[in-house]
């Protein structure tokens, strides 16, 4: 397909004061054949009005109940006809050039193309890159990763575009179990179809204004228990794809995975009757958390800070533990002396 119909399915709830910023970047693209698709998941606030405004240079689909990302991501698919599809989260945005780009890296095969965003706040003043420069992609084959460790590193819901024939074998999206991140379900399955290809230009902007799904803040330890469970559903769709495919999966998923070990860490650290995993030792973790340590796609430097923050949390009396934990995970709750500390060691180690 030299010039193919590209998709861009904006999934919205209660983000009305973004939406037209969101809806202007898609009808923006360069590429000569785009679609704009939105989905308003019964919001309350003035979204609604926001869409009618476009008329008929948006596909409008107005759901009557509120039924999460899941659903949503389902019901833009249904009615969108690009040949590729880019899923936006309507709090970001694309900038102009994104689906030319993405369709200049895609050819026949492909699962996905993955690219950075720029982490901005709620004015879009730029932050930093997503994910991290210093973070590298995994690209091509990422089957044996997730095969091992239940993860790769990729880029959030925005940061990805899919072939409609990938997406038409692995969806719906489980709405129970996605009904927030389902972009989690889409990175997990998409690669047991085909190589992932990544782009290191950011094209767009992740817009971090606190109240992300995911946002670490107020009721940390709830938010991290969070994480745990969509975690679980991730490895759930690693090892029925895996079945399906006669693949062999890691007794463990996830326990060779960093992230995944400090979010474990940090749950059973500041919430230990609450932790879900009732056989884990912050200890045990943490040895597991130094060794994934090295297999980290961080530059040397980072990976040994990285080790050295697992050993601390393991080690450390839970009191200064926990403190290292919030630290690191909430830059609001640092003392402003470690917080320099913190962003000067972390562009030393990039």
């Amino acid at each position: 397909m030299a010039n193919p119909l590209v998709s861009i399915v904006i999934d919205n709830f209660n983000y009305g004061r973004y939406l037209a910023c969101s809806i202007e970047s898609a009808l923006s693209q360069t590429h000569p054949r785009t679609e704009v698709v939105v989905v308003d998941d019964a919001s309350g606030d003035d979204s609604r009005e926001v869409i009618r405004r476009y008329g008929h240079r948006v596909v409008p689909i107005l759901l009557e109940r509120n039924s999460g990302q899941g659903a949503a991501l389902n019901a833009g698919f249904r009615a969108s006809r690009g040949d590729l599809v880019l899923f936006l989260d309507a709090d970001d945005y694309l900038y102009a050039e994104a689906v030319a780009r993405v369709v200049g890296a895609w050819a026949p095969g492909i699962s996905k193309v993955q690219f950075r965003l720029h982490l901005v706040d709620a004015t879009g003043r730029t932050l930093d890159v997503y994910p991290p420069p210093e973070v590298r992609f995994d690209s091509g084959d990422v089957v044996p990763l997730l095969l091992a460790t239940g993860r790769y590193e990729t880029s959030v819901t925005s940061g990805n575009a899919f072939p409609r024939e990938v997406l038409e074998r692995i969806l719906p999206v489980p709405e129970r179990e996605f009904r927030i991140s389902a972009d989690g379900y889409l990175v997990t399955a998409a690669p047991f179809l085909g190589p992932v290809v990544s782009l290191e230009e950011p094209l767009g902007a992740y817009r971090f204004h606190g109240g992300n799904a995911w946002t670490y803040g107020p009721g940390l330890a709830a938010r991290l228990r969070n994480s745990l469970q969509h975690d679980a559903h991730k490895f759930e769709v690693v090892r029925a794809r895996a079945r399906a495919a006669g693949l062999s999966v890691a007794a463990e998923l996830g326990m060779g995975d960093h992230a995944h070990l400090t979010t474990r860490l940090a749950s059973l650290c500041l919430e230990p009757a609450r932790h879900p995993y009732p056989g884990d030792s912050r200890l045990r973790i943490a040895l597991r958390g130094m060794a994934s340590s090295g297999q980290a796609r961080l530059p040397w430097k980072r990976r040994g800070l990285l080790a050295a923050w697992f050993a601390a949390v393991g080690l450390l009396p839970r009191p200064v533990a926990s403190r290292a934990v919030t630290w690191r995970l909430v830059a609001s709750a640092r003392p402003p002396p470690f917080d320099r500390i913190f962003k000067a060691v972390r562009r030393f180690t990039r």
